[in-house]
């Protein structure tokens, strides 16, 4: 079995510990130091075993301690504090130590530059559902990293779900799909429960009625290994009540609305990576 080389995560705030607690869970962490500014934060991970939680207020060097005992190196801070802390911790990277960016927006390029050329690097964008994992994570590689690193940082990631690779260029298109995307279905689910309350059911009935559905569909999704569509195909009835629920959604031009939001979420992406 693959035993995972010293961690650091540094910010390791839901997602960070998200992918902390995923790995520990696996059995095959080896040692991790967490970093968080706040002493509160660090005690939210200080019971999860084999992982030492610094609290920076309390050790300023936290962080280079950190760096300085890690092979992979989880970089989750803001995208705004990344900079600094990107030249505070290259003099004490590891060689061949791989650092990896869970910041949305900030390219594999600013990572290279300030880490050097000895920096092998990779940008992940993971979701919110590996606090649970289910998770999925898009993970582009730098010009420096090898294969083998590779493959290590995604048997990371694997710990909380599932991983695609793909070019850098393609992972804000990814989080406009599956980094938001969770927000979607929880805003859909937000709007059938206020449907269902409207047709007198309870808010207890009506939440138990949608979220068992959403959760037993992508259930049966998951399960069947079918299409989609065919999965709906077969709910939908001829001249039945859900083909006229249906229709309904259809003439709303559900796809044109995704490709819309879709694009507005790409663009605001586009606007944060030029620091907009």
């Amino acid at each position: 079995m693959l035993t995972f080389p010293p961690l650091a995560v540094l910010g390791a705030g839901s997602m960070g510990g998200a992918i902390l607690r995923g790995v520990v869970a696996s059995g095959s962490a080896g040692p991790i130091v967490a970093t968080n500014r706040s002493a509160a934060s660090a005690a939210s991970l200080a019971d999860v075993p084999g992982v030492t939680s610094v609290a920076l207020e309390e050790e300023p060097s936290g962080n280079t301690s950190a760096v300085a005992t890690s092979d992979i190196v989880l970089v989750g801070v803001k995208p705004a504090m990344v900079p600094d802390l990107l030249a505070e911790i290259a003099p004490h990277l590891r060689p061949g130590a791989v650092v990896v960016s869970l910041a949305a927006g900030v390219t594999i390029e600013t990572f290279e530059r300030i880490l050097g050329p000895d920096a092998a690097v990779l940008r992940s964008m993971p979701n919110t559902p590996a606090l649970v994992g289910k998770g999925l994570t898009g993970l582009a590689a730098g010009t420096r990293a090898d294969a083998e690193q590779v493959a290590l940082v995604r048997a990371l990631f694997e710990t909380v779900g599932t991983v695609i690779e793909v070019p850098e260029s393609q992972i804000d298109e990814l989080s406009t799909i599956s980094g938001s995307g969770p927000a979607y279905v929880f805003l859909l689910i937000e709007e059938l429960t206020r449907a269902a309350v409207a047709k007198g059911f309870t808010t207890e009935q009506a939440r138990a009625m949608v979220e068992q559905t959403f959760a037993g569909a992508s259930a049966l999704l998951g399960a069947s290994g079918e299409d989609p569509a065919e999965l709906r195909r077969r709910v939908t009835s001829p001249k039945g009540t859900t083909e006229r629920a249906i229709a309904v959604l259809q003439d709303a031009d559900l796809s044109g609305l995704f490709a819309r939001a879709t694009d507005a979420a790409l663009a605001r992406a586009k606007e944060l990576a030029a620091g907009g």
